[in-house]
């Protein structure tokens, strides 16, 4: 239930349902709202093509401390890597 109401809510509070800011998100909201954006941007859609994990990962690191948690975006700058891995692992054929 905390990772649906809170994964996209945004750091500086102007994400939704609630506007919550900070560490007021859940931190598994704050977690999930990660590993969903650069999903959704290194995945096809019928909407769009997916860009490459370079690309996604500067556009989350260009989030840092705006949608996106600061100290977590460290983190996943850190695991980058592992998060193409899993990606190329388990993407759709």
């Amino acid at each position: 239930e905390d990772i649906a109401y809170s994964h996209h809510e945004r750091w500086d509070g102007s994400g939704y349902p609630k506007q919550l800011a900070g560490e007021a998100i859940p931190l598994v909201g704050r977690l999930m709202a990660i590993a969903d954006v650069y999903d959704a941007l290194v995945s096809r859609r019928v909407y769009k093509l997916p860009i490459p994990h370079e690309e996604a990962v500067a556009a989350i690191i260009a989030e840092r401390g705006r949608h996106f948690d600061p100290v977590l975006v460290d983190v996943f700058a850190a695991v980058a890597d592992a998060f193409d891995a899993i990606h190329l692992r388990f993407q759709d054929a």
